[in-house]
């Protein structure tokens, strides 16, 4: 029996060389899309202070953060006082943006104003695995930092929707509402300010349990009737508009709200079709205006989401600074794409060069002559060269060339 287990853990995933082939390839289009519009890159640790991650307003994340036990003497003092919140000083980042604010509180006199953010790296949460559920995954961040106008929100969502068309994203659509609306129409019913993010997690699973679904939720909760009908009877006609939201909120947020609506489908000339969603939450407690995701026809869950969250960096500085982000869901995207059997355009076919050994000299001057149309991967000739051949053709060999022979690269496709 062998001592080690060769599965990855739970939650997590091995990728085939075939299927990294293809996630270097969309995170390369989503880079270069990103620095196009000016985006600069940075990186950060994967691990980030206890305190910081449980002071984050990460809503339900707070609950999966994978902690970090403290070490050598100071982990036996936190055993001998027995208390298990003294056991952890740190902890997995659960996503980028916590990462991010700290990063611009220690580095911003360095930076520019505002500065635009790429962050593209993997994040860890504690989940239960489940298909569509990783404990470990890739998010695609871009984030601008210091700029309070609505200006900001149609950059991420042009530049984000520019970068799903380009890796092969089809049909999708950007749902937007903002935060204080959500709020609005809390305090309008007669809910208690307390109960708004309790709230907005009911509301938002309006499109799976619909109206009655939610009414319900809200009755389990025991709220008052009154409050519940006053909600319900916002929307008349099975939905929320725009114009019966501006009577019960600040006109300006829905003014913001259009104004990033035009502005998007102005400059896009009607490309990128963006919606108001009142039932849009988003799970993090952190944002405070604006938020967005991307939803793909035929596909539930969101491919990219965000929004603004003006306080966060606060925490960190003492002085509220405008930010807003807009993050890719790469794993969902790689997914549906790899589900339709992608393909990178363009690309050079690979062949395999095989050689005897005592001509692997000039093999090698060869295979960089073929280098120009191909992409060649050089292999001692093997005893059953057709077997051999039945299995590179299998990992997406599109041929092979023996050197020595005059009949140069064959394709399988000719075969």
């Amino acid at each position: 029996m062998p001592d080690l287990k060769a599965t990855p853990v739970k939650g997590t995933r091995d990728y085939l060389p075939q299927e990294v082939e293809i996630r270097d390839y969309m995170q390369s289009v989503i880079l270069e899309t990103y620095r196009e519009a000016g985006f600069e890159r940075i990186t950060t640790p994967i691990i980030e202070n206890g305190e910081n991650l449980d002071k984050s307003d990460g809503g339900e994340n707070l609950n999966l953060i994978f902690k970090v036990l403290k070490r050598g003497r100071k982990l036996e003092e936190a055993l001998e006082k027995g208390d298990v919140k003294e056991l952890s000083d740190m902890g997995l980042r659960y996503d980028l943006t916590l990462p991010l604010s700290r990063y611009y509180a220690n580095n911003r006199n360095e930076l520019m104003n505002p500065f635009k953010c790429i962050q593209m790296d993997r994040v860890y949460r504690a989940e239960q695995p489940q298909k569509g559920r990783l404990r470990e995954f890739m998010q695609c961040d871009i984030d601008i930092i210091g700029n309070p106008s609505m200006d900001a929100e149609v950059e991420l969502i042009l530049t984000t929707a520019k970068a799903l068309v380009r890796v092969g994203m089809k049909d999708f659509k950007v749902k937007i509402n903002d935060r204080r609306i959500l709020k609005s129409i809390f305090a309008y019913a007669g809910f208690e300010e307390k109960d708004n993010e309790k709230l907005a997690i009911i509301f938002d699973k309006l499109d799976k349990i619909g109206f009655d679904g939610v009414k319900k939720e809200l009755q389990a909760e025991e709220y008052s009737e009154e409050a519940i009908e006053k909600f319900l009877s916002l929307f008349e006609g099975g939905e929320l508009t725009l114009e019966a939201v501006s009577k019960v909120c600040d006109a300006s947020y829905v003014e913001d709200l259009l104004y990033i609506m035009n502005t998007v489908d102005k400059a896009s000339k009607g490309t990128v079709p963006v919606e108001f969603a009142p039932s849009l939450v988003r799970g993090q407690g952190y944002y405070t205006g604006t938020i967005f995701e991307v939803e793909a026809k035929g596909y539930s869950g969101a491919v990219a989401g965000g929004g603004r969250y003006d306080n966060l960096i606060g925490k960190f500085l003492g002085e509220n600074i405008p930010a807003v982000g807009f993050s890719i869901g790469f794993e969902r995207i790689s997914g549906i794409l790899l589900s339709e059997n992608y393909e990178i355009p363009e690309q050079k076919a690979k062949i395999g060069l095989f050689y005897d050994t005592d001509t692997y000299a000039e093999a090698l001057i060869l295979a960089e002559e073929l280098r120009k149309d191909y992409k060649v991967t050089l292999f001692a000739r093997p005893k059953k060269l057709g077997k051999f051949l039945d299995k590179i053709e299998k990992q997406g060999f599109a041929g092979y060339a023996v050197y020595g022979q005059e009949d140069g690269v064959k394709l399988f496709a000719d075969r």
